[in-house]
């Protein structure tokens, strides 16, 4: 798991203290949304400008983790949920808005009821154990996924959290539990389907916006990078819509084991990326979508 210690709590750098105007208005943005944001300091090769505004991670590894130790599956996944907050303390740190984290998909159903089980008792000790870090951090709290197929103690200790960080105005953690895209494209076309029939919403008028809007993730930005651990090379039914653009970084590192620097190193390679969004090398910018939420 994770050895290394939170970034250092410092005053954050000075805002006339960065030279570049570009860089100190991506910092001033970023502060306005998390006060302590501070990249220029715990990742000063990296542009505050390619300081991606959303993070998207797939999970993987928990369980090859454990069993290289000898363990039960089960032990990778709670040691993973340490690499959760180790993460989020990164992300938020360098200026990330959000960040998302595929905790759970509609395809894990099919695993063991004991894995299971066990993964849904960690969903409801974490929601438990990290409520007031997310309060006492003002951190905005959503979760994404079909919410009906869960224990109803996980949609209690769910809606405790969503209730306690309401007012948050900070960085936002999102978590994908029953999550699976093709569920959320498929739920997003009834709805969109509904509205036709209702005489609300012309199908001529269904535009990229309509669908945006209607999916689990509405009003939160396409995610900028997807950073996968574990050296799998696949989307597993995550966000096919929204990571449409993302640039996407591939780590051997089991998810226990993924650090604060294990994040910066993705960062850094997302910064030196160029962003073509379909066009020409000339057209192209590593900067992370603006487009405000």
């Amino acid at each position: 798991m994770p050895t290394d210690t939170a970034p250092a709590i410092k005053p954050p750098t000075p805002l006339v203290e960065i030279a570049d105007p570009a860089h100190r208005d991506a910092v001033d943005r970023m502060r306005r949304i998390w006060p302590e944001a501070d990249p220029t300091h715990h990742i000063p090769d990296v542009p505050p400008t390619r300081i991606p505004r959303h993070v998207a991670v797939i999970m993987d590894g928990n369980g090859r983790w454990a069993q290289k130790r000898g363990f039960a599956r089960e032990f990778g996944h709670r040691n993973g949920a340490l690499a959760v907050r180790a993460t989020l303390e990164a992300a938020v740190a360098i200026g990330v808005e959000y960040l998302t984290l595929y905790s759970f998909s509609s395809e894990n159903w099919r695993r063991p009821a004991n894995e299971v089980d066990a993964l849904m008792r960690l969903y409801l000790d974490y929601m438990d154990a990290e409520r007031h870090l997310l309060i006492e951090k003002n951190i905005r709290f959503r979760q994404i996924g079909r919410r009906e197929a869960l224990p109803p103690a996980a949609i209690d200790a769910l809606n405790r959290t969503i209730e306690a960080t309401a007012n948050n105005t900070g960085p936002m953690l999102c978590l994908a539990v029953n999550y699976g895209s093709r569920e959320e494209i498929l739920d997003a076309i009834q709805s969109i389907a509904r509205r036709v029939k209702s005489g609300s919403l012309d199908p001529d008028e269904i535009s990229d916006d309509t669908v945006t809007g209607s999916l689990n993730t509405a009003g939160i930005p396409d995610p900028d990078l997807l950073i996968r651990t574990a050296g799998e090379q696949r989307l597993s039914n995550f966000l096919l819509w929204q990571l449409s653009y993302a640039e996407i970084h591939i780590t051997q590192t089991l998810w226990p084991d993924f650090s604060h620097e294990d994040f910066f190193n993705a960062i850094r390679d997302f910064a030196g990326r160029e962003r073509r969004f379909g066009g020409l090398t000339t057209e192209a910018t590593a900067e992370p979508s603006s487009k405000a939420p």
